[in-house]
Formats: structure tokens, C-alpha cells, sequence
């Protein structure tokens, strides 16, 4: 419930146009198929928090990582078109953070336990590639190339056996990082 007179405030705001013009829609958590409430988005606002955007619907397709700040014309920045389909907030983690990575899908080859950011997984762990892992512990991010750089895929707590069933056939992952608190 809140007060009468106290504004609510949401976390993140979406607008069909660049520059936060247009109709507009506020998400305050995860929202699986945003069609219906806007037909396209060219700008948003995060007001708190971190989120995962999708150009699909259902936490499909492409992913953008977004902290707080203001992006006026993000949509060509990333090089998408101007479909955001759905979003996903990220709960902020306090604690330890671990993840076993693997070399081949599931939990094959060589096997890595992960603590704390790799920027390449070739020049640690001389991986070339990864297919499936274990997140045990914090929210991650997982980037296509090495330095987090390209396309990324958010980690949660669970297990992920075949990144090629999820939708990443032909993409290697070679760096990730912890989401940490202090992005909020």
C-alpha cells in the first residue's frame, strides 16, 4: 500500500520514443510479454535496480544488461530495431558468488570453479570454449567475447546444461562477470 500524497516511484521506465517522449509504460518487476502495452521502445529510464531486457517475448532472443541511468536512444546503440518484448529485474545479491564452469555441454570436459570476474577464459583457464555451467551462487553475466564484450547471457541460480538449447547454437561464451550490489 502506499500513502496518499507519496508518489510511486518504478524502477524502470520504458518510452516508444527516443528521448523519453511517447507512451510510456513502468515495470516495477519481471514482465514476460510487454506487446501489449507498447508497440515499440526507443528510450528507457532505470530508476533503481538492474534488469535484463529481451527483444522476444518470454525472456527469448537477444539480452541488454541495464543499471541505473538514463538511456535516450539505447535502442540504436545496441544495434536492435525497437522491440523490447520483455524484461526480467535482478535481484540484488549479497554474499558469495560461485559458479563451476564447463567446457562441454552437460557438465562435460574441463571443469572451472569461479569466484570473482574472468575478462578470458582462454588466457585463465585455456578453455576455448564453454557450454554449460553451474551457478550456485550471485547473478552473472556471460559475454560472447573476451573483456565483456558482445552478446550476453544472464545467470541466475541453477543449472544450465546446453546453451545451445536455450537459443545460443553457434555463440561461444569467453568472459564473465558478477552482477554486483554496488550497481544498484
Amino acid at each position: 500500500v502506499i500513502p496518499i500524497g507519496v508518489a510511486r516511484r518504478a524502477d524502470i521506465i520504458f518510452y516508444e520514443d527516443r528521448n523519453f517522449q511517447g507512451r510510456h509504460y513502468e515495470c516495477m518487476s519481471d514482465c514476460a510479454d510487454m506487446s501489449s502495452y507498447m508497440s515499440r521502445c526507443h528510450s528507457c529510464r532505470v530508476e533503481s535496480g538492474c534488469f535484463m531486457v529481451y527483444d522476444r517475448p518470454n525472456y527469448m532472443g537477444n539480452q541488454y544488461f541495464m543499471r541505473r541511468g538514463e538511456y535516450g536512444d539505447y535502442m540504436s546503440m545496441m544495434g536492435w530495431n525497437d522491440c523490447i518484448r520483455s524484461c526480467r529485474m535482478i535481484p540484488m545479491h549479497r554474499g558469495s558468488y560461485r559458479m563451476r564452469i564447463y567446457e562441454r555441454e552437460n557438465f562435460g570436459g574441463q571443469m572451472h570453479e569461479c569466484m570473482d570476474d574472468c575478462d578470458s577464459f582462454m588466457d585463465r583457464y585455456r578453455m576455448s570454449d564453454c557450454m554449460s555451467c553451474h551457478v550456485m551462487d550471485g547473478h552473472w553475466l556471460m559475454y560472447e567475447q573476451p573483456h565483456y564484450r558482445g552478446r550476453m547471457m544472464y545467470m541466475r541460480p541453477g543449472e544450465y546444461r546446453n546453451f545451445r538449447e536455450m537459443g545460443y547454437g553457434g555463440t561461444r561464451f569467453m568472459s564473465m562477470r558478477r552482477i554486483m550490489d554496488s550497481w544498484y
